[in-house]
This record gives structure tokens, C-alpha cells and sequence, in this order.
């Protein structure tokens, strides 16, 4: 009985050994899509808002470091969000006091 133990251990860590020489050796990287779309809360609390919606030079610095940190390229737009963007299709709602318009970052 030991020894048929032995040898599945034994063929277990052959097979694993096997399948990791048979993994390739070069990086794999997911392909990024072409563009996404990112909502930021106008009051996120780093003082950014200021600058994406004015879309002023700071505000194209600002999108850019955002798309660089999540691995693309650079902003292709930026600025406050049009309301459609956050709500889909739901109807306006009845609110007491005017909720702060969150932010976009379009990057590709």
C-alpha cells in the first residue's frame, strides 16, 4: 500500500514538473480594448475635479496619469459627465438638493 502511494506521488510530481516546462516562457499579457470609460466622484477627495472639468492643460495632465495608472495609453477625453452617462435609461429623479456631476476619463 506504501508503495502505491509513493508512486502516485511520485508520478504527481513528474506530471507537475512536465506541465511547467511544457508552459511557455514568454509574458502574457491580456490585449487592452481600444477605449474605456471611467466615472470619477467630482468630490474623490485629491482635488482633481477642478482641473478635468475645466478641461484645462492640468485637467489633460490629470486624465493622462489616470490612463497611464490603468494600463493605457493616454486620455482621449475628459470632463464632467453628461447625465446619461452615470443613469442609463432611468427617468429623472425627483432630488431635494442638486447631487455633485461626477467626472469622465474616456482613455484608449
Amino acid at each position: 500500500m506504501r508503495r502505491a502511494i509513493a508512486l502516485v506521488g511520485l508520478f504527481g510530481i513528474i506530471g507537475a514538473g512536465l506541465s511547467l516546462s511544457i508552459l511557455p516562457s514568454t509574458k502574457t499579457v491580456a490585449a487592452a480594448s481600444d477605449q474605456r470609460t471611467f466615472l470619477i466622484p467630482a468630490s474623490d477627495g485629491y482635488g482633481v475635479a477642478d482641473c478635468i472639468s475645466s478641461k484645462s492643460e492640468c485637467g489633460k495632465i490629470v486624465a493622462n496619469a489616470w490612463c497611464e495608472a490603468k494600463g493605457f495609453k493616454m486620455a482621449t477625453s475628459f470632463g464632467v459627465a453628461d447625465r446619461e452617462d452615470f443613469t442609463g435609461t432611468l427617468a429623472k429623479a425627483t432630488v431635494t438638493a442638486e447631487p455633485e456631476q461626477p467626472l469622465v476619463i474616456v482613455c484608449g
